[in-house]
């Protein structure tokens, strides 16, 4: 999750985010310097919706919501073998991404006043951001880095609803997915 328009986060956004803290030791240090959502306390994540609903809107009915929605979805694992990029930013790609990709779409669907990044972009591409707004030889040094600490596993079996309180991004809530399947 990031705010790659170049405007500040303002208090009141909402994100729904997957944690990722297997990729922490690889990332850390270069997110701190180079991802404006980690300088405003954002863990290394891939983004399920930003933004979301105004803090304002996030009552009891939208908690069981998003808790009956995202628990119908199965925990699932990731893999993070390579770097990705979009212009001015390197990222981590998961693999697969299809139940990612899911969580979103019926997030969305469910609330289609909040369209994935403001409904910029047309096609959703999962992704753990490391760098962005960086001149390419930047983006070269922390690709070269980080591929030696890869592949990254994760065990994906929760979604958080945070918080930007004008300072910094903060846990509201944690949505637990189901069971994996035994199929």
């Amino acid at each position: 999750m990031a705010d790659d328009s170049g405007n500040a986060f303002q208090a009141g956004q909402t994100a729904l985010i997957v944690r990722i803290p297997e990729a922490e030791p690889a990332v850390h240090a270069w997110r701190e310097r180079l991802d404006p959502s980690a300088q405003a306390g954002v863990p290394a994540h891939i983004t399920v919706l930003f933004p979301f609903l105004d803090e304002s809107r996030i009552d009891a009915s939208v908690h069981s919501a998003l808790a009956d929605l995202l628990g119908s979805h199965p925990a699932f694992d990731l893999r993070f073998e390579r770097c990705g990029r979009l212009p001015g930013v390197s990222y981590l790609v998961p693999e697969p991404d299809m139940q990612l990709r899911q969580l979103t779409e019926a997030v969305a669907e469910r609330w289609p006043e909040a369209p994935p990044y403001g409904g910029r972009f047309t096609e959703i591409v999962p992704h753990l951001t490391i760098a962005q707004g960086q001149e390419e030889a930047v983006l070269e040094d922390v690709e070269a880095d980080l591929t030696a600490g890869l592949p990254v596993t994760s065990r994906v079996s929760s979604v958080e609803l945070i918080v930007h309180d004008g300072t910094k991004w903060q846990e509201r809530a944690s949505f637990p997915l189901g069971e994996r399947s035994t199929s």
